[in-house]
């Protein structure tokens, strides 16, 4: 038992769940314990801050924030690599799937534009693009109606040819029975 502790227990004071002083008002709060398992909620951004540093990241904002920034598409086949402050402006490094750079060296203009709107008027001077593999990069949704759920039959050409007409003849007497048809044929 340490001597803060002795001391508080001798003079009748409660102590806190595993023997430390509990507080007592118009006293100072003891220090916290060091060693102490915390959260990783409040660690994570204080451990990563060292690789953002190594990048030139300053603040992390841009890299949490990247999809809402640049958005999906762009977010998608790049991310932001390096930041490198310059006297004109930031350039900023992305790193891009090799097929991408081509479309995103037309879309650096715009890109840039949302950036410093974002960080603040012409923080960013210029995009290097890089190209590589990103890790972990997520694949687009699925369409709506995927090909595997068309259903095509098979026919022979006179079939296809003879439901073609089939189909044709249908709607050509449906438009004469409606009112819009009759409308368009009948000329006042």
């Amino acid at each position: 038992m340490s001597r803060t502790a002795k001391s508080t227990q001798s003079q009748g004071g409660a102590t806190a769940p595993g023997g430390a002083p509990a507080p007592v008002a118009g006293r100072a709060q003891p220090a916290p314990r060091r060693g102490w398992p915390r959260p990783t909620s409040e660690t994570a951004l204080d451990e990563a801050k060292g690789a953002f540093a190594r990048a030139g990241f300053t603040d992390a904002t841009l890299l949490l924030r990247w999809t809402d920034i640049a958005g999906a598409q762009i977010a998608r086949i790049a991310r932001p690599a390096k930041w490198q402050d310059g006297p004109g402006g930031a350039t900023l490094t992305l790193k891009c799937e090799a097929g991408a750079t081509v479309f995103l060296q037309h879309q650096t203009r715009e890109l840039t534009e949302r950036l410093n709107a974002y960080l603040g008027q012409g923080r960013i001077a210029r995009l290097k693009l890089v190209p590589g593999r990103l890790a972990n990069a997520v694949e687009p949704p699925n369409h709506p109606a995927p090909m595997a759920e068309l259903v095509v039959d098979k026919l022979a050409l006179p079939d296809a040819l003879a439901r073609l007409g089939n189909v044709r003849a249908r709607l050509k007497t449906s438009r004469a029975k409606s009112p819009a048809g009759r409308a368009a044929k009948a000329p006042d």
